[in-house]
């Protein structure tokens, strides 16, 4: 049963899904939240096969179905999404499911030199799923995609270090770098990419790095704020939507953030992003998981 006191799920590979919780936060400040990342088996997109996220994705959902009771989950990572959103929805149809994917619809409307690019996982880019996507959306616009291995690993182990005085002298910068170039042009001449989607959460947290290198006029399109509207919607339509005539609940009662990773991470990625305490964080296990990449 959907009460309007339960907490959203949300769960992501890792720390990318922090960048959905953030504009979910924005979107729903009465609502309670419990963040899973599950960082100990990250990142799922380079390495990891579709059988192995959906055991993970399986196992998560049904940890915070019978820990917590949520009323809703977001699956805030395009890998987890592409592999396993159909299964679980299969599996459990009472449970109201949202999921992420990369924003081609927005991107093929708003270019105006009709090229994008898209950059993304292997395991995203690869999927039936994007590749639906982009015939979909693709009559007007060429899309140009990405598979951006190690960068979302870079992201999530760059969480423990100090903020860098040139963030362009670091590995996400480098791998940035890298990626970009392989795309092509961007600019706003005929034939350049004018639109760059952001088709992993965590890329969200390399913004600074990428807009250096492709400066003011190119714009960015993630799937936060998309999300969380549709989260508003679905709670609406279901009479769940937490009681919005109260006062909204302080940080350490709105959130719970846990880890099968390194706890020390997660609270750094929490304070930097969110500036959440370490107090709302701590570590777990979630049912087993393989140690080698599927």
């Amino acid at each position: 049963m959907t009460l309007p006191a339960s907490p959203i799920g949300v769960f992501d590979s890792g720390i990318g899904g922090l960048s959905v919780l953030q504009a979910l936060r924005h979107e729903l400040p009465h609502e309670r939240f419990v963040y899973l990342a599950d960082s100990g088996n990250a990142p799922y997109g380079d390495a990891r096969g579709d059988a192995f996220v959906q055991q993970r994705a399986r196992a998560i959902a049904r940890h915070l179905r019978e820990q917590y009771q949520i009323k809703v989950l977001v699956i805030a990572c395009n890998t987890a999404t592409a592999a396993a959103v159909d299964m679980l929805r299969a599996e459990m149809p009472d449970l109201p499911l949202i999921g992420v994917e990369p924003a081609i619809k927005p991107a093929s409307l708003s270019s105006q030199t009709g090229h994008v690019g898209v950059i993304g996982t292997r395991g995203t880019v690869s999927s039936a799923r994007f590749a639906r996507l982009v015939a979909e959306h693709g009559e007007r616009v060429h899309f140009h995609a990405q598979a951006c291995d190690g960068l979302a690993k870079a992201i999530e182990e760059s969480t423990e270090r100090p903020v860098p005085e040139d963030p362009m002298a670091t590995e996400v910068a480098e791998l940035c770098a890298r990626y970009v170039a392989a795309l092509g042009d961007f600019g706003q001449k005929t034939g350049e990419m004018d639109t760059l989607v952001l088709g992993c959460t965590h890329y969200l947290f390399a913004r600074e790095q990428l807009r250096t290198l492709l400066g003011p006029d190119i714009q960015f399109i993630d799937t936060g704020a998309p999300v969380a509207r549709q989260t508003r919607r679905v709670l609406g339509r279901l009479g769940a939507l937490a009681d919005e005539s109260e006062t909204p609940p302080t940080p350490d009662s709105q959130m719970q953030l846990m880890t099968t990773g390194s706890l020390q991470a997660l609270q750094a990625a929490a304070w930097r992003w969110l500036e959440l305490p370490a107090r709302c964080c701590s570590a777990i296990q979630v049912g087993e998981a393989s140690t080698t990449a599927a």
